[in-house]
This record gives C-alpha cells, sequence and structure tokens, in this order.
C-alpha cells in the first residue's frame, strides 16, 4: 500500500501530462459510498465535488447498485448500439411518465453518445440541418465541452487554445449581469440582429446555460433567460439549453431552466443522467425538429444498457414526486446561508455564487481559490474551482447528502476559507 503523500511511480511513468483531478488530490482512492470516498489508506474523504456533477446521488447509492447488479447476474444485454432492447424501452417510458408529461414537456430523445459533449455537438449539427444556418450564439464563459464544435462555443481561453485550430461559426454575447445591470437585457444582441451592417451572420442557434458551472456559478435570471426564449422565437433562432451539468436537479428542480417556464428547442443532458455515475447522455429534440436520417448522426456506445437500468430507477426512486426538490432547495438555501456568513466576516473581496446545490464563493484574489481547495484536501474534503481564472470555490455536494454531512462539509470549507484570507 502507498502512504497519502507516496503514490504508485506508474502514474508519473505512463499516465499522459493531460491528467488534472489528481494533481489536486494526490491519493489513491480505492471505495466510495454515500457522500465518502476512501483512499487506499482508509482515510475518508468527504465528497463536495460529486464527479463534476456526474454524482448527484453519491457513490454507490445502494437503491440503484442493487437494479445493476441483479441485471448483470442475469446476463442483461450490455452493449447495443441503438438497437431495441427491454431496459431501453423501460428508461423511456418511465423518462416520458416521471419527467416529461408532469412539465407539459414534448420531446423527441436522442442517445447521441455517452458523454456531455457529445450532446452538444448533436445539437449544434441539428440545429444547423434545422435552419439551414452556420452560424452559433454563445456566451461569455460559458462551457460546453472540449471536442471542436462544443468548443467553438466555449469561453475560456486556455481550453479554447487546445483545439489547435481556429474555432469559428460562434459569436459570444454577452451573459446576464455582465455589465453589472448598467445595461438593459440584450441590448447588444438585439442590435446587431437588426442591424444589416452589423457583420453578424444569421444565427441557427442560441446555446446557454442558465448557471455556469465550469464558468464561475455565474446564474441567469428567470426573466433574462424568458427574454432571451421570446428574443430567440421573434427572431426564428433555435435556443438550445445546455444542463448536461445543471440539470437532473442538480439546482433544485430536474431542469434547471423550469425556473422560468421555458420550452427550448433543444436540451443536452449527461452527467447524472444515469444515476450511478455511468457514461450517459440525451438530446431532446422538439418533434418538428427531429429531421435526423437514420445513422445521420451515431457512436458506438450511445446505448449503455447498464446505464438505462439506473437511469430509469433513478427516475422511480427519486422523481415521482417533488421530495428531492424540496429537499436540494433547502439544503442549498442552507449553503447560501453559510458562504454569505463566510463573506460577511471578509474585509471584502468575497462574492457569493451559483443556485440550488451549485454554489462557490468567488474570490477577487484568484489564487486564493485554489488554496481553499488545497486547504479543504488537507482537512479531509473534497472540492474544486471554478470560472475563467480559478477564482471560484465551487461546492457541489451530492443531492442526497445527509444534514450532518452537509454541516460538517460547511464547517471544513469555513475553517480552510478563514486560513487562508489574509
Amino acid at each position: 500500500m502507498t502512504s497519502s503523500t507516496e503514490l504508485p511511480p506508474i502514474f508519473e511513468a505512463l499516465e499522459s501530462q493531460v491528467r488534472s483531478y489528481g494533481r489536486n488530490w494526490p491519493v489513491v482512492f480505492d471505495t466510495a459510498v454515500g457522500s465518502r470516498m476512501n483512499d487506499v489508506n482508509g482515510r475518508s474523504y468527504l465528497d463536495f465535488f460529486a464527479g463534476a456533477g456526474a454524482l448527484n446521488y453519491g457513490h454507490n447509492n445502494p437503491a440503484l447498485k442493487g437494479a445493476l447488479i441483479d441485471y448483470l447476474q442475469r446476463d442483461g444485454v450490455v452493449h447495443a448500439l441503438d438497437m431495441y432492447t427491454s431496459v431501453k424501452a423501460r428508461f423511456l417510458e418511465a423518462f416520458d411518465e416521471i419527467i416529461l408529461k408532469p412539465r407539459n414537456l414534448d420531446y423527441k430523445v436522442q442517445f447521441p453518445g455517452p458523454t456531455g459533449t457529445n450532446s452538444v455537438e448533436s445539437a449544434l449539427k441539428l440545429a444547423r440541418k434545422v435552419t439551414g444556418k452556420e452560424a452559433m450564439i454563445n456566451f461569455t464563459n460559458g462551457f460546453h465541452g472540449m471536442t471542436l464544435g462544443s468548443l467553438s462555443v466555449t469561453g475560456n481561453s486556455m481550453k479554447r487554445g487546445g483545439a489547435g485550430i481556429p474555432l469559428v461559426h460562434a459569436t459570444p454575447m454577452p451573459y446576464d449581469n455582465y455589465f453589472d445591470g448598467k445595461f438593459p437585457d440584450f441590448l447588444w444582441f438585439e442590435r446587431v440582429l437588426k442591424d444589416s451592417g452589423s457583420s453578424l451572420n444569421e444565427p441557427a442557434a442560441v446555446i446557454v446555460e442558465t448557471v455556469q458551472g465550469e464558468g464561475g456559478l455565474n446564474q441567469a435570471r428567470a426573466e433574462w433567460l424568458r427574454g432571451l426564449s421570446d428574443l430567440c422565437q421573434r427572431h426564428g433562432i433555435l435556443l438550445i439549453v445546455d444542463d448536461v451539468q445543471m440539470g437532473c436537479g442538480r439546482t433544485g428542480p430536474f431542469f434547471s431552466f423550469e425556473i422560468a417556464g421555458i420550452q427550448p428547442d433543444i436540451v443536452c443532458i449527461s452527467k447524472s443522467i444515469s444515476g450511478y455515475g455511468l457514461p450517459m447522455a440525451l438530446t431532446l429534440i422538439k418533434p418538428e425538429h427531429d429531421q435526423w436520417g437514420p445513422g445521420e448522426h451515431n457512436g458506438t456506445f450511445r446505448g449503455l444498457s447498464p446505464a438505462f437500468v439506473t437511469a430509469t430507477e433513478t427516475l422511480r426512486h427519486y422523481w415521482r414526486d417533488d421530495t428531492l426538490q424540496r429537499s436540494t432547495l433547502a439544503k442549498g438555501e442552507r449553503v447560501e446561508e453559510a458562504l454569505t456568513q463566510l463573506a460577511g466576516e471578509s474585509s471584502g473581496g468575497l462574492e457569493v455564487k451559483g443556485r440550488g446545490l451549485a454554489r462557490g464563493l468567488g474570490f477577487a484574489q484568484a489564487e486564493l481559490a485554489d488554496k481553499v481547495q488545497a486547504a479543504a484536501f488537507e482537512r479531509g474534503m473534497l472540492m474544486e474551482t471554478a470560472g475563467p481564472s480559478s477564482e471560484v470555490a465551487k461546492l457541489m455536494p451530492a443531492l442526497t447528502i445527509s444534514d450532518d454531512e452537509l454541516e460538517e462539509g460547511l464547517e471544513i470549507f469555513a475553517d480552510a476559507v478563514r486560513s487562508v484570507i489574509p
């Protein structure tokens, strides 16, 4: 066994330098249950990271694990591309009954591939096919994935730089409150859309996150989202909501856009849709836009049956009523209260950010957020940073975290913040 300060040399010898999270948490993890991960030496870490939003229901959730084990034990189909399978049928039936119909949402369901960026790529591609236009509108500080199409609508310069080629056909617009409320919403967007001399290519679609998870936990107001939806309808632009990180209950309701009462043309879902951390993604498409030809967008792993099993069990277990939603909102308010208290203790430079159980503290001195992350790890808690300069200390615990664990994490976080504030 290795100690917490000695890693097996195979990682440095063989694994690519592209690895990132292991650099922040230099221990070898071995087991995980609920909101805790354990290293090979038996030290337990409280998880306020939740797989970057892929583990909304915690690690090895017993309500989901039993269904998965039973399916594998009976030799259920594991890999089936987009063939018809019994578990796919059960998932679609549950998704329609439990999620879509109660919200009066009418979407076709595409399985684009196993990750969030697969969903985004399919959404961009379909929007261009439907409209016959090439240009996209994205927003400052948005993040949509690491493949070329997704990077073209992503704001972060470091991530964009990794493409190695020009990223074109997308024009950024200011996100909500980008100018601190000094200008009316969509002032520039509306102006360039109407001005034949603006040089703006007529857009096929707008892609937006309701809360910018990687971009710094910037949240859009409900009225801003409604204004954006109205603008898109008036100008014949499709509206794509990227709900990869903020969907599946992270902000309270199943879809993060529900607060605004809008119905996007296309919705991107991944991360916690399987419920268990298994790879799975959906692209939800209004029926009139489902204009794909057979096989026109495909992939080898777009129908992972074990993920259908756990996804169906997740919907049935957590989303038949509003119990989880109410719990998430209450816990989110508790986190906001704790962060507000911390910000009040400071002489300035701390900003409370986020919604639901995606929360954080923004630091005027960006390097302090990384120091908070390191201090929290030393104290036995996993959390990450966000924002263009990694200036936001980000808290994303499992939605199922217990009240005692939540309080424990908030105490650790407060201690970590106080230890680094000059």
